[in-house]
């Protein structure tokens, strides 16, 4: 049996040919990777880290332009419920004022009513006094005309008391 022995080698003690050949491989691929790949990974990642930075600014600036339109909405409710309260304000007070419209209206008429049904009580009162004076008047000269014609017998003492009733007239 024969034994090839073959050179020394040990992985810890590397000897200054595999050293240079790695050193040399190593900056070739290095070289290589940084032509092909890093400047292209690079480019890649501040394209990407520009998108999310953009992307961010949007965001804050949908953000902001929310905020804005939640306040302007608060403002619009604020402002309408303002509103409300005012319109409120004038229906009640238009409703009162219609109210005592309508109550003066209604005791100004009921005056009137009650203005025109003692007047009309008055004229009926006056008429009906009118009436029973004037009633009692031709009672008292149908009673006077009777008791004369049954005291004075004859036409010539009616005309004589007629004459004496009218000189008595003249002089008062």
């Amino acid at each position: 049996m024969t034994y090839i022995i073959l050179a020394d080698f040990s992985v810890i003690r590397p000897d200054f040919g595999l050293l240079f050949w790695t050193t040399i491989i190593f900056l070739l691929f290095w070289y290589l990777m940084s032509r092909f790949a890093f400047r292209p990974i690079a480019d890649a990642l501040l394209e990407r880290q520009n998108d999310i930075q953009d992307s961010l600014d949007e965001a804050k600036k949908a953000r902001e332009e929310m905020a804005n339109l939640k306040a302007e909405n608060q403002e619009l409710l604020r402002q309408a419920q303002e509103e409300r309260v005012k319109i409120l304000k004038e229906a009640k007070e238009a409703k009162d004022s219609i109210i005592a419209e309508a109550k003066d209206k209604a005791k100004e008429d009921a005056r009137k009513i009650v203005s025109d049904a003692k007047l009309q009580i008055e004229n009926q009162k006056m008429a009906a006094v009118t009436d029973m004076k004037n009633q009692a008047g031709q009672m008292a000269i149908n009673i006077a005309e009777k008791l004369l014609k049954s005291e004075l017998g004859g036409e010539a003492a009616s005309e004589g008391f007629v004459k004496k009733l009218i000189d008595e007239a003249n002089f008062n």
